[in-house]
């Protein structure tokens, strides 16, 4: 009979997480809860939340390989996947299996929080690569802008090249 080994278990709580402050058009930030930055057993999955700031967007955008689990739970706006908009509120779980594009909007004055999951992980790497280092209760930064290099930051990590830039 073949031995099973165990793999990880841990617990993160609030602020615990790798956090950074996100560039235009997203503002907010997003905190890794879950890679193998926290134990290199887990393999290739995360997940974290992430926080888009009122008035802002992330940006359409979709994965190569990878399959991306969104759901919000705190909050109100719009996600729009392959061009078809959806309302979003507490509640709302969004699936983009790979090749699939995907906005989310947040066209109010409050914050928009969603929990995201990537399977084969990563975005973790793309989130240090432009963004800033955020400790749980500092002011929030004044906008920053997407770095130079971030088309090659996207190829890089978990972005596959969408037809056109939106």
């Amino acid at each position: 009979m073949a031995e099973t080994q165990q793999g990880a278990a841990f617990v993160v709580q609030p602020g615990e997480g790798q956090s950074f402050w996100q560039p235009v058009p997203a503002n907010g930030y997003a905190e890794v809860l879950v890679s193998r930055r926290n134990d290199p057993s887990i393999g290739d999955f995360s997940a974290g939340i992430q926080v888009i700031a009122p008035g802002s967007h992330i940006r359409e955008h979709q994965h190569g390989t990878e399959q991306e689990v969104l759901f919000f739970f705190e909050g109100t706006g719009k996600v729009l996947v392959n061009g078809i908009e959806h309302p979003v509120q507490p509640g709302t779980m969004v699936y983009a299996g790979q090749q699939n594009a995907h906005k989310i909007i947040n066209d109010t004055e409050d914050d928009l929080k969603m929990m995201w999951m990537l399977l084969p992980g990563g975005l973790e790497d793309f989130f240090e690569a432009i963004g800033r280092p955020r400790a749980t209760g500092e002011a929030t930064p004044a906008p920053f802008p997407r770095p130079d290099n971030v088309a090659e930051v996207e190829a890089q990590t978990v972005f596959a090249a969408l037809d056109k830039e939106s």
